[in-house]
């Protein structure tokens, strides 16, 4: 009960706090927003589109004021605001109307399609059924009496179709990762083959069985035990065509991120171009660090900071067209380029040294506040019954002691965006109830993670367009690239053959290995 009385006044003392640095904050966002104004940097079309201000734990204004910013600020004065802004031009915003009502079409077209197949294979398992008993129904009375083997015939009917039915659903009834521009080439084939096998099925029998009326009874239940016998060997060959075939490596592709150059490689094995694009994205999700636009503002901001100090004056008169001007410009941007990497090298030592200052603040501040909980033995808890606190109640309690230090290092590092107040509760709440240690913890904010690691509403990659000068539907080949594009960046996709190994054969006898000491007038031998 103390923790959380304690817990409650940290948080009504940050919330006063918070009070009075939002307005000098809206007023330094305010004098920001001016100069760019006049810059004219920006479109006239761009909008801004606001998120609400109750989710992120820090603003990204608080990342733009931070070059400002000494080591000791935030000691007296605590600022909590939720304003992330992104600016989009009209294009984008027509684009991504255009991209909802492709996803309408893609959604119709996934559940044709899934009809289409259900329909199919509802009419390949009561085929059978249906040979077997049409007879017993239209002309029963002129059969022949079904023997012994007859009905052995049934049992092998009944156990195929089971079989046939749990590989069906193992290899088709799945959740659909992704809704891809362009059919799948072999599971279409292989419905139109099966189409194909069971109109030919339905020909043979009404022709030869039903005009007939064919009274061999044991032949019309062979012909349904054949029918689902050469439906076990297409599933067989739909397992070859839609797994197998792919596990072989036979391609490597290379991904680069269009922002930051991070890139990764992968072995695909024969697969579509738009399977291919599929697989990337699965493995861009695990294996890329988060996509991060605040680290790419310094270096914009740093180009835009040398052009603003360049100067043009037309000592001409205005007579003369504006590319003089512009050659004046580049000439000047290349004379002060041997000057500016001194800029660059002291701005990011001066970048690294506040990162290793800040995140050594915020070990020690979670070392020192897991110290303050123990967890409690079964014979323990009945001693001190008022003491007691579940995990979310001590993470609420040790939170406010490190808050501060966590803070500043996340927006020192740009990441205050993807980690909220509430996911870092859950976080603590967690690491607390599996009793990790601190630097567990810390694990999450000291390095940048996957995608796959954040809530998906912190993700600036959800829907995809897949560009090629291929059809998306032709395997991959050596020289083919590729692009998958979203909002922010995008992904490049240079696809190899992987090269023909010869490898030779030597033998190597054991007894020929023998050995002389070959002996020196200088040696210490």
């Amino acid at each position: 009960m103390s923790a959380a009385m304690d817990t409650e006044s940290t948080y009504s003392g940050y919330s006063h706090y918070s009070g009075h640095s939002k307005k000098a904050h809206r007023q330094g966002r305010d004098r920001h927003k001016s100069p760019r104004s006049k810059d004219g940097s920006r479109s006239e079309k761009s909008v801004t589109i606001q998120t609400p201000p109750a989710e992120p734990l820090l603003g990204n204004d608080a990342s733009r004021a931070e070059e400002g910013q000494d080591d000791n600020w935030g000691e007296t004065t605590t600022a909590i605001t939720g304003t992330s802004e992104h600016s989009i031009s009209q294009e984008d915003i027509a684009r991504i109307s255009k991209d909802l009502e492709d996803s309408v079409g893609l959604d119709c077209k996934r559940y044709l399609g899934l009809t289409v197949a259900a329909v199919l294979g509802l009419l390949v398992f009561l085929t059978p059924i249906a040979f077997i008993l049409l007879p017993q129904i239209l002309w029963r009375d002129d059969l022949e009496p079904c023997g012994t083997v007859c009905e052995g015939l049934f049992i092998s009917v009944a156990f195929k179709l089971l079989i046939l039915l749990i590989g069906t659903w193992a290899l088709f009834f799945r959740q659909p990762k992704a809704d891809l521009p362009r059919v799948f080439v072999f599971r279409a084939l292989l419905l139109v083959l099966i189409f194909l096998f069971v109109f030919s099925y339905w020909l043979f029998y009404g022709v030869r069985i039903l005009d007939s009326k064919d009274t061999n009874y044991q032949g019309i239940v062979q012909y349904a035990v054949s029918l689902v016998d050469a439906l076990l060997f297409i599933h067989y060959l739909a397992i070859v065509l839609l797994e197998l075939r792919q596990l072989q490596p036979m391609f490597t592709v290379k991904v680069v991120r269009s922002t930051d150059g991070e890139s990764r490689y992968y072995s695909l094995g024969h697969l579509s171009i738009q399977r291919a694009a599929l697989v990337v994205l699965e493995n861009y999700y695990r294996d890329f660090t988060v996509y991060n636009p605040a680290l790419l503002t310094a270096s914009k901001s740093r180009a835009a900071k040398h052009m603003a100090g360049l100067k043009v004056y037309n000592v001409d008169g205005p007579g003369n067209n504006a590319s003089g001007q512009s050659r004046a410009m580049i000439a000047a941007a290349a004379r002060r380029r041997d000057s500016s990497h001194n800029e660059l090298y002291y701005e990011e030592a001066d970048h690294e040294r506040r990162v290793r200052k800040r995140r050594a603040r915020l070990v020690v501040a979670v070392e020192e506040a897991f110290t303050h909980i123990k967890r409690l033995q079964a014979e323990e808890q009945q001693k001190a019954p008022a003491e007691m606190m579940d995990s979310r109640e001590a993470a609420q309690a040790i939170f406010p002691s490190m808050a501060r230090a966590l803070q500043k290092y996340l927006r020192t590092t740009r990441q205050q965006q993807y980690h909220s107040m509430e996911s870092i509760l859950q976080h603590l709440s967690f690491c607390i109830t599996n009793n990790m240690t601190p630097k567990a913890f810390l694990e999450r904010y000291l390095n940048p993670g996957p995608t796959l690691q954040y809530d998906r509403d912190r993700w600036f990659s959800k829907q995809w367009t897949l560009v090629s000068e291929e059809a998306v539907t032709s395997g991959l080949q050596d020289g083919v690239v590729f692009v998958l594009k979203c909002l922010d960046f995008s992904l490049v996709v240079n696809v190899k053959k992987i090269p023909f190994i010869k490898l030779s054969e030597e033998f190597i006898d054991p007894k020929s290995h023998k050995f002389v000491l070959r002996l020196q007038s200088e040696t210490s031998v």
